[in-house]
């Protein structure tokens, strides 16, 4: 293909529209085995996949189901898939344990009113249903991943789940935490009380932040399928939020995740340092915690032969994303112990920490290993633990796909997530090996990857200058990962994006990213920065950061820049733009005011403009103090000193310098950072006559991740690099 860079509006967003369009596989159920012939059986899974369909501005989803022919210990044969079934109004889905039986819950809207039902279905279709909504025991079911599950007893007879408490209640700041819990009260919470009149229906009622709007009293719920009932679980402690449930042994209680909301919620998505612990509770109200209450815990997993569980555990404020450890409980002893440590400095080549939620199946069949995906370095991997050695052990090789997640492992079957930056997600399966032969697992695609000829990508390593090092934290080096169209022709110059991710303490890997595969494909290179302070590297790297925001990122992303520039002749270093979302907005507007002269043109995503007037307007107060290296209480009050580091740290600062064309994309219900923080910019260039453009998404929040925005985005964002660099 010749090098041409696409400039009509209609031809770019062709490109977005049909890279965008490309299924993801967002989950897996492995179906019990069928003996086909003596030593061959049939394995059955089904998988749902998510795709994006932009002529409608909206997100499809569909199940498909794969069947395989094994032997023992290998997969022989993959018989043409069945159809793909549209997945309509499911919110949540669930096989029982002998998937003869799965739980839906389901919404409808009829006369502007959304209903909520529980459907359960059987192999030979519809069985019965539950009117959740008209039951009135709670308000609208949690479907997201911070909260929600749907999760099937052992014996089959009972559905768990989570959902809103009611809504006649109020929050009350002077009921006792002593006072007991009521069949009134809705819920094991008794810090909630009735609304007793007028007065009260205004009163302001916490939510858990970006992403997790109107979700703010979760309760347990128990539906009984015999009897067509629901209960709302009580005995959960006062303080905290419940979460993440799942049966515990024996169906004689339920195990979850309580998070600290006193003495208010803080932002909870993104964020696994808050205050939380492994709780336990029986089905008379009789709660325990099972895990220390003073670190943050998430994604607890039982074994399958339901004697142990795993959690992941990391401490509470600071990073908000940081290296986990592994922790086993013991459902036997009561004891718990440490399974796999915080990696605070990686060896070259090896396991880098956990960072992740664990996938909802993880354990081997046997009940002695653990599988999870995890970022090392620029990559997604693959890895296992051993319970009797607590060796972890990588399972794939990255020559062939950046990213490795795993879906699921049921019976040792594995299904895992492939892409690459040039490669658009592909399924595949293999049979976990007997322990110590991991290295030996073979592969066998379910569907054929869409792979992208006309673009390449390739891994830099960075190390920063000598005057760039961390003097607490030295020695540490970070990447990037650059894609860019195929030059067939010597002497083809190609104009280069930067690319800054979030968080900070997230990661660019190696997968599929629409974005950047569009605008290579339109006639950019893109380089992707895995700056100090990014996942995938330790957490010496995560920690390096803290108190260096506004610096050491930013010197790490130009150091980036720098080097990739002199490493690829066919970057051409006088048509430089940059873009970023969040922390990623934050640098990308850093870059252009510390080096006016070095940048064409900016595009930033909800950008972090001024740390010090961020600081009452954020769902997640705590990390403004955190990111200047000010330690973090509830009751911690702004000083002048505190708000001045704030300010000097924001890209604010060096606002009368820029002078790059600036593009700024806001969504109007933000609630991580206000857009208020954009006009704030906006403003600023305004008044000095600098190039600015501001696109404002009323309806859509913080990752301004509705269907039809980001459409529109990349549209614009284009445009206004091509106009501004000369390219058009």
């Amino acid at each position: 293909m010749e090098f041409l860079m696409q400039t009509e509006s209609e031809s770019i967003s062709a490109v977005f529209k049909e890279y965008s369009q490309f299924p993801t596989p967002v989950s897996v159920t492995v179906y019990p085995e069928v003996q086909a012939t003596p030593g061959t059986r049939y394995i059955s899974l089904f998988a749902e996949w998510s795709q994006n369909e932009t002529d409608r501005g909206t997100r499809l989803r569909y199940s498909k189901q794969y069947t395989l022919l094994c032997d023992d210990r290998a997969v022989l044969k993959t018989l043409p898939p069945g159809h793909c079934s549209h997945v309509n109004g499911e919110l949540l889905s669930r096989h029982s344990p002998s998937r003869t039986l799965k739980a839906v819950v389901r919404e409808t809207s009829s006369q502007c009113k959304a209903h909520q039902f529980l459907e359960i279905w059987n192999r030979h279709g519809y069985m019965k249903s539950l009117d959740l909504t008209s039951l009135n025991k709670h308000g609208r079911v949690y479907e997201d991943a911070q909260f929600g599950c749907l999760a099937w007893s052992a014996c089959e007879g009972r559905v768990l789940y989570v959902a809103e408490g009611r809504q006649s209640k109020v929050e009350s700041s002077t009921v006792p935490e002593s006072r007991p819990a009521s069949e009134d009260a809705g819920e094991g919470n008794s810090g909630k009380e009735l609304t007793t009149g007028k007065e009260d229906q205004n009163v302001y009622l916490e939510d858990w932040g970006e992403g997790l709007v109107q979700k703010s009293v979760p309760v347990l719920c128990v539906a009984d399928i015999g009897k067509c009932t629901v209960t709302v679980l009580q005995g959960i402690p006062t303080q905290v939020s419940p979460g993440q449930a799942l049966w515990s042994p024996g169906d004689e209680g339920v195990l979850f995740v309580g998070w600290w909301h006193e003495p208010f919620r803080l932002g909870l998505k993104f964020c696994s340092n808050r205050r939380s612990a492994l709780f336990h509770v029986d089905l008379e109200g009789n709660c325990e915690c099972l895990s220390s209450d003073q670190s943050a815990v998430s994604s607890p997993r039982l074994s399958p032969d339901r004697s142990c569980i795993v959690y992941l555990q990391g401490q509470v404020f600071g990073p908000h994303n940081q290296c986990l450890s592994l922790q086993l409980y013991d459902w036997e002893t009561k004891r718990t112990s440490l399974l796999v440590d915080v990696v605070k400095r990686p060896q070259d080549g090896e396991f880098a920490g956990l960072y992740e939620a664990l996938p909802p199946r993880c354990w081997s069949a046997d009940s002695q290993r653990v599988l999870f995906s995890s970022g090392r370095r620029n990559w997604k991997e693959l890895f296992v633990v051993d319970r009797s050695t607590k060796r972890v052990t990588r399972l794939v090789d990255i020559e062939e796909f950046g990213s490795w997640k795993l879906l699921a492992i049921e019976r040792d079957v594995m299904v895992v997530n492939c892409s690459s930056l040039n490669k658009a997600p592909c399924l595949k399966v293999g049979f976990l090996p007997p322990a110590g032969g991991e290295a030996g697992v073979s592969w066998t695609a379910l569907n054929e990857p869409q792979h992208i000829p006309h673009l390449e990508w390739r891994v830099l390593n960075v190390t920063p200058a000598a005057q760039e090092e961390n003097a607490e934290y030295s020695g540490l080096d970070f990447g990037a990962l650059l894609v860019k169209p195929r030059v067939p022709r010597s002497g083809v110059k190609v104009p280069l994006v930067v690319f800054a991710h979030g968080g900070p303490h997230s990661q660019f890997s190696a997968e599929w990213n629409v974005s950047s595969a569009a605008l290579a494909r339109v006639g950019f290179a893109v380089l992707m920065v895995n700056y100090r302070g990014s996942t995938g590297f330790g957490q010496d790297s995560i920690l390096s950061l803290i108190g260096n925001i506004g610096s050491q990122d930013v010197k790490d992303m130009q150091r980036a820049v720098l080097t990739a520039l002199q490493s690829d002749t066919t970057l051409d270093p006088r048509k430089v733009a940059v873009m970023g979302g969040s922390h990623g907005g934050f640098l990308a507007c850093h870059l252009i005011g510390q080096y006016p002269d070095f940048y064409g043109a900016c595009a930033a995503r909800n950008p972090v403009i001024n740390g010090a007037t961020l600081l009452g307007t954020s769902d997640i107060v705590d990390w403004r103090y955190s990111a200047v290296g000010l330690q973090y209480s509830f009751d911690r009050l702004p000083s002048p000193d505190a708000l001045t580091a704030m300010f000097q740290v924001s890209p604010i600062a060096h606002a009368a310098q820029i002078k790059a064309p600036v593009l700024l994309l806001l969504g109007g219900k933000d609630k991580r950072v206000s857009p208020h923080q954009g006009l704030e910019l906006y403003r600023a260039l305004k008044s000095r006559n600098s190039p600015v453009r501001l696109l404002w998404f009323a309806e859509d929040g913080h990752s301004l991740a509705r269907v039809d925005t980001q459409a529109d985005c990349f549209l614009n964002v284009v445009l206004w690099f091509q106009k501004h660099l000369g390219l058009r």
